[in-house]
């Protein structure tokens, strides 16, 4: 049964994210708000949890983990980018976007796409998700919480510990999340391309 953590969306408790902390490390899966929608997010390298992710959206291995982290500047340790990467990626973030690039060794193989080597990076806008980040210490691994037949991401927090209770380990929830998922671009190609239009704009890259 998942533990529901209700918290401001300004200024969350430390001893709610601390409790969701512990629920991390203990190996657990949760689900947290962000600025597209609400996510699904384990401990980084955890392999269990990665598979509870796919298991809960319905995904194969061919489908892209995200690897969350709270600024720009810690995205290097786990994806290459060349100048015209960099640039695309720094002037996007943060915000509602996920970039597929190529994973550097940092990055488990478990979540690396099985033939290209590539991961998901996204660095979120939303105070309860950056706070979160910042109380872990590391980053998250995670996915859009969009269920198996839908199109949109679950945005009330309650109605995922209802029909997520038995999935789930805590649901982190601060009531205020957007409601489009992130707009997914693969820039591991000569020309960027666009895998999913969502809450972020697609105007630097078609």
């Amino acid at each position: 049964m998942a533990r529901y953590y209700p918290v401001h969306p300004v200024n969350p408790q430390a001893r709610s994210l601390s409790q969701v902390v512990t629920t991390l490390r203990d190996g657990g899966l949760i689900a947290y708000p962000t600025d597209s929608g609400f996510a699904l997010g384990t401990l980084f390298g955890n392999k269990n949890g990665m598979d509870r992710i796919r298991r809960v959206r319905g995904l194969d291995e061919r489908h892209h983990l995200t690897v969350v982290v709270s600024e720009f500047a810690q995205l290097g340790t786990y994806v290459d980018m060349d100048n015209r990467e960099f640039r695309a990626v720094k002037a996007s973030t943060p915000g509602p976007f996920t970039f597929i690039l190529r994973a550097t060794r940092e990055v488990p193989r478990a979540m690396q796409h099985p033939s290209t080597r590539t991961v998901g990076v996204r660095v979120p806008h939303h105070v309860t998700a950056l706070a979160l980040l910042a109380a872990l210490g590391e980053p998250l691994v995670s996915s859009t919480l969009i269920l198996p037949g839908h199109t949109e991401p679950l945005d009330d927090g309650w109605q995922i510990k209802e029909t997520l209770d038995n999935e789930l380990d805590a649901v982190l929830d601060s009531g205020d999340v957007g409601s489009e998922p992130t707009t997914v671009v693969d820039l591991t190609g000569e020309e960027p391309v666009v895998l999913r239009v969502g809450g972020g704009s697609t105007a630097l890259f078609t």
